[in-house]
């Protein structure tokens, strides 16, 4: 090999090595924010759901909106999770699954509509306080350490879908 396709072939190789690590980061930073969606628009709106619903049992349900507000915000961000993971096509089937019947089951908890609060009854109220027991149960509530990894997230989630029953009533 003369002295110009030496010189060419490193430069390919070295053109071509740079696209893997391109590729790489890439795939990275994908699932970064696969993961840092569902760790914070899901986890941390469900350890303050967890925490919403024991300060309201303290307040006698005094405002029982601020529950079912952020019930739709973990609501919200699951929807948002299945979507992020979708599209950029970094959501395994069974968490597809888990995340999908998670929603199924939370959303038959009163939540809030834009511009429309729900009104809770008795059993809406004893329903949330079962689901603020399971929340702890699976490690999702205030003073409870929390890891923001997202292999232990999904463990979580999957108990918490196993553990809410459908109907709630």
């Amino acid at each position: 090999m003369d002295k110009k396709r030496k010189v060419l072939f490193r430069i390919s190789i070295g053109f071509n090595i740079l696209l893997i690590l391109m590729i790489a980061w890439g795939f990275i930073k994908m699932n970064f924010v696969k993961e840092q969606v569902l760790v914070t628009e899901v986890q941390a709106n469900l350890v303050e759901l967890e925490g919403l619903i024991a300060n309201q049992i303290d307040a006698n349900w005094s405002e029982p909106n601020l529950v079912t507000t952020e019930l739709g915000d973990v609501l919200n961000g699951i929807s948002l999770g299945v979507t992020t993971g979708e599209q950029l096509g970094t959501l395994s089937k069974s968490e597809k699954e888990i995340l999908r019947n998670l929603y199924s089951k939370l959303n038959q908890y009163p939540n809030d509509e834009l511009y429309n609060f729900v009104d809770l009854t008795e059993e809406d109220k004893e329903n949330f306080e079962k689901l603020r027991e399971t929340l702890r149960d699976v490690g999702l509530g205030l003073r409870i350490s929390i890891s923001g990894n997202m292999d232990s997230f999904m463990k979580k989630a999957e108990e918490l879908e196993g553990e809410i029953r459908s109907p709630i009533n």
